[in-house]
């Protein structure tokens, strides 16, 4: 089905979101939407939904429903996902992510996506933490767009949390929620603004009423919000992205600072979850 704005998938697509798991994808620009596409229907969603804006070129044969809307936008992204929410029923698990983005989480080589949302709501949780983990071309000569799904690196070290702090007047932390850092944002980070630093997205949850995504990627529900349950950890997934690498290349004051995003702690990505398990950038909290 096409949309051709979000009001029109308002009124029209609420038959898509009946069943989960659901994709949402938002394509910024034309770099690897059908890989995008192909992983995550590979993955196990029922559906998947793209948003693009007018006169962005499509692949062709896509297998995934389009909704038109310009997703560079201010606040573009949490309209989309708000919109969603909106009309999918209550208790639909819903995933978001932009092009050039790829969902791994453990055992994902064999299992598919509903599998582990079925065990992560048996442990009463309606939300699972992500982490962006930055993928870039390990020779910006050959892949000026720093984008190569054959040849990508990661960091394997170099990531940490933060306390988050509350409102004020007291600031006090929130209970079990940290703010994660690190890959090209922390080590290029005097190019990217504050407030674009972290590197976690609660990128899986499920639709309920009210809920609202905010611009920083939190939820209005603060228990959404956390990294687990209060009695023990629980599974987290990766957010494989391109995305900051393809930005501080098109940004033309990072592209001439930035001869190559390589260090020592560069490694190939084998698009593997166990790679990211070994990395500790995955959790597979009590799933075996």
């Amino acid at each position: 089905m096409e949309f051709g704005d979000l009001s029109e998938f308002r009124a029209r697509g609420a038959a898509l979101l009946a069943r989960g798991p659901v994709a949402l994808i938002l394509a910024e620009d034309a770099v690897e939407i059908a890989s995008t596409l192909s992983h995550h229907r590979a993955a196990g969603f029922r559906e998947i939904v793209l948003f693009a804006p007018e006169g962005l070129a499509l692949p062709e044969a896509a297998g995934a429903h389009l909704v038109r809307h310009d997703t560079l936008a201010d606040g573009a992204t949490a309209a989309a996902v708000n919109a969603a929410i909106d009309i999918a029923p209550p208790g639909t698990w819903l995933f978001y992510c932009y092009n050039a983005e790829y969902l791994f989480y453990p055992f994902c080589e064999t299992r598919p996506v509903a599998a582990m949302l079925d065990f992560h709501a048996e442990e009463r949780r309606d939300a699972m933490l992500t982490y962006v983990i930055d993928l870039y071309a390990g020779d910006l000569d050959r892949f000026p767009g720093a984008v190569s799904r054959e040849e990508a690196f990661l960091d394997r070290t170099g990531y940490y949390a933060l306390a988050r702090p509350g409102p004020p007047p007291d600031r006090h932390p929130k209970e079990r929620q940290l703010d994660f850092f690190g890959g090209l944002r922390w080590r290029f980070e005097e190019h990217v603004p504050p407030g674009r630093r972290r590197i976690d997205r609660i990128g899986l949850f499920r639709a309920k009423r009210g809920l609202r995504l905010r611009p920083d990627h939190t939820f209005s529900d603060e228990e959404y919000n956390t990294y687990a349950c209060p009695w023990h950890n629980n599974l987290t997934a990766a957010i494989c992205s391109f995305r900051t690498a393809k930005a501080l290349r098109a940004n033309p004051g990072s592209r001439a600072a930035i001869a190559t995003f390589r260090w020592h702690n560069s490694e190939p990505f084998r698009w593997q979850s166990q790679q990211l398990l070994d990395l500790g950038l995955i959790e597979p909290g009590q799933w075996f």
